[in-house]
């Protein structure tokens, strides 16, 4: 099977970069997949990954996407275009126009006769856009709705929560929708090493892409006030690099706290060093006001068996309640409650290992191979599918139809591969 995924990839820094790497790299590992990486392009001198085939044809805030796909495609002549998809993909907030011009790929692709798959991380319904920064939101609701439709168009789509998938069939009558796990980024996890915890300080970890909704001065006042003073071995460790919308973020941050001798600010984490990064650490905060979807560094925590302390936000205790993930919530914007929670939990070894262990058990149940492998399965069905149903045509015909076994052999090429 030739799939072609369209998605942002390493070394490019676009959104969805990592999921797009860590999804190209099961496929790449399965004998039965040939892929092609259809990617955004890259600045000026950086090398490509080995190991992978990319043609990287489209970019963020262009409106030539379409016709540059469209003729990538031609020339892979794939069996599954499959897209890996927020709304902010193909453009931000800034470039509006470009941004939904992109989300109307997919239903080009299979206009254009290409299988279409559209995995999406995030539905606008569920968007705080007052939290996102957002200015026209009446105009952006309207906007969402629409591409929500063309999205839909797709021959399937998949999305990462179960409420996602309902509001999906409810309110916009979707066909073919699933709901798969995010998934760890993993094929097989490493058990804890609970030595290096704690030991000679408990790290208290924020990692993420900073601004907008995910913001770390409820975090910061917390540990200063409430929890530097009780917990006197605990460190602050703020990683990650700025959200595209919020430019300048961390370095504003890091320029005010810089004196303070217990908060550190990592900026970005390359690859090879998330897995030391997490594995020092005694527990991992979501200090967020809202969500766009699963939380992929709350998976990264799961993988790495880190207890997780988050804001009450919705979509992040269904994603708990579904995946069996250990997460204590506070309320949200109290910094007392999380300072009261970090602090309870540091303090109980014993909970910590619980929910560290509980953690890293629902991480074994949705490793990426498992993941990835639901995906090929349910495109080798749809391919069955297609290809049993334009055999059976044939059998209509009635059988003294001059030349009927003959068109019958000559469909067989199609759909004998997977037999």
């Amino acid at each position: 099977m030739k799939i072609c995924l369209i998605s942002s990839f390493p070394p490019s820094k676009g959104v969805l970069n990592e999921y797009g790497f860590h999804v190209a790299r099961e496929l790449q590992a399965d004998p039965l997949v040939s892929l092609s990486v259809v990617a955004d392009h890259l600045g000026a001198g950086e090398p490509e990954l080995p190991d992978f085939q990319v043609e990287r044809c489209w970019e963020q805030d262009r409106f030539s996407n379409h016709r540059r796909l469209l003729r990538t495609l031609r020339n892979l002549r794939p069996d599954v275009v499959w897209f890996n998809l927020v709304f902010s993909s193909f453009g931000n907030r800034d470039h509006p126009l470009a941004a939904f011009s992109g989300l109307t790929l997919p239903a080009m692709t299979r206009t254009a006769g290409y299988y279409t798959h559209v995995t999406l991380h995030h539905l606008m319904d569920h968007i705080d856009l007052d939290d996102s920064g957002v200015r026209n939101k009446t105009l952006f609701r309207i906007a969402g709705y629409a591409a929500t439709r063309l999205i839909l168009m797709a021959n399937s789509v998949s999305v990462l929560l179960p409420a996602y998938r309902r509001t999906l069939i409810e309110k916009y009558r979707g066909e073919h929708v699933h709901f798969r796990s995010h998934g760890i980024f993993s094929a097989r996890p490493e058990y804890p090493d609970f030595s290096r915890r704690g030991n000679p300080e408990h790290r208290i970890l924020a990692f993420g892409k900073w601004g907008t909704y995910k913001r770390c001065e409820l975090l910061i006042e917390a540990f200063q006030e409430h929890l530097a003073e009780r917990m006197p071995t605990a460190r602050l460790v703020i990683a990650g690099s700025n959200n595209p919308n919020s430019p300048g973020y961390v370095e504003s941050l890091r320029e005010k706290y810089r004196s303070h001798p217990r908060i550190s600010f990592r900026g970005y984490v390359a690859e090879e060093e998330i897995a030391e990064l997490f594995g020092t650490a005694s527990v991992l905060v979501l200090p967020y006001t809202s969500a766009a979807g699963a939380s992929g560094v709350a998976h990264l925590g799961a993988q790495h068996g880190l207890p997780i302390v988050s804001a009450d936000v919705p979509d992040f205790r269904e994603m708990s309640e579904n995946e069996g993930l250990a997460i204590r919530f506070y309320p949200i914007g109290e910094k007392e409650a999380l300072a009261n929670e970090l602090a309870g939990l540091l303090e109980s070894r014993r909970d910590m290992q619980e929910m560290a262990e509980q953690n890293f058990s629902a991480a074994l149940r949705m490793t990426m191979p498992q993941i990835v492998r639901e995906y090929v399965r349910g495109f080798n069905r749809q391919q069955q599918a297609r290809a049993l149903g334009a055999v059976a045509r044939f059998r209509r015909l009635p059988r003294w139809f001059p030349s009927r076994s003959t068109i019958f052999r000559a469909s067989a090429p199609s759909w004998g591969h997977w037999v």
